[in-house]
């Protein structure tokens, strides 16, 4: 179990890799517990009939204690002792990640949204504009190589990360994952996280920008009952706007909203569909990567 969300996040498996614990060829075959001790849970999501509060408006909140969590069996101070653990050992990875990252002169991204927000499709649509710009993509899903096909019939090296029953991935996936895909030196590294806006906002993984994408065919308020991803995220993509004339959906509140949680939050409006909005996103990118290389 991840005693950071209660997910059981025990296995990893990266497609076609060759681990260096079990140097034979597999097909998604590289377990681990990715530096973590699996044995209890520690959940920011997940709510359980205990350690709760009643509030004005009649809701049951499990997350009021020092934990912000609430878990079966365990006290507060208890899960605030396993998660500064769990972070900790995590960070001190994505550091790595980081430095290696950097030396390559490599921007990482890691986009996150809830499942559907069309995090795949967008990235497929903007590979294609890149031009000269080289990259390389780490996909994580719980399941199939789906996602990873996709984007390596785009030409576009890319490789799979399934994380079984895990909901997130986390700086030990990647530091592994971009091992075996290797970086595409002065590009872009994008890591698509598993579709969930609780946890993978919590997890480092040695990025330089958090991407959270919402969809237009999702509700104005996620910024409000997400407010962890959206405090995290350094770009806000807004997707999907073609189907803005044939739904009721009110753009500028799901801004006003993000920025409500995180006022310094950038925002773009794009659809992989139509193109609208690509060329300023491009732009974006461009930008981040002149930035990154400038730091060298």
């Amino acid at each position: 179990m991840c005693k950071i969300c209660g997910c059981e996040n025990g296995q990893l498996r990266i497609e076609g890799a060759l681990s260096p614990a079990h140097p034979h060829a597999h097909d998604h075959v590289h377990q681990h517990d990715h530096d973590h001790d699996h044995d209890h849970q520690h959940a920011h999501a997940h709510s359980h009939a205990h350690d709760h509060q009643h509030s004005g408006d009649g809701a049951l909140h499990f997350g009021n204690g020092a934990a912000g969590a609430s878990v079966p069996g365990q006290s507060q101070a208890r899960l605030v002792r396993i998660e500064q653990d769990i972070l900790a050992r995590n960070d001190a990875i994505a550091a790595d990640n980081r430095r290696v990252f950097a030396a390559a002169g490599v921007l990482a991204l890691n986009l996150m949204s809830s499942p559907g927000a069309g995090k795949t499709s967008l990235l497929v649509a903007t590979l294609a504009l890149l031009g000269e710009m080289r990259a390389a993509v780490i996909e994580g899903d719980q399941e199939t190589s789906a996602d990873a096909e996709r984007i390596r019939a785009s030409g576009v090296p890319a490789i799979q990360v399934n994380t079984g029953k895990g909901c997130h991935l986390d700086a030990q996936m990647v530091a592994q994952a971009a091992l075996h895909l290797g970086l595409p030196e002065r590009g872009l590294l994008f890591i698509e996280n598993v579709g969930n806006l609780v946890c993978p906002a919590g997890f480092d993984l040695g990025e330089a920008h958090k991407v959270v994408i919402c969809s237009v065919t999702e509700g104005e308020d996620k910024p409000l009952k997400y407010p962890g991803m959206f405090a995290a995220a350094d770009l806000l993509l807004v997707s999907k706007i073609d189907l803005l004339p044939h739904l009721d959906f009110n753009v500028d509140q799901l801004i006003a909203n993000a920025r409500r949680i995180n006022p310094g939050i950038a925002v773009l409006r794009v659809s992989a569909r139509s193109g609208e909005g690509m060329q300023r996103w491009l732009g974006w990118l461009r930008s981040a990567l002149a930035l990154r290389q400038a730091a060298e």
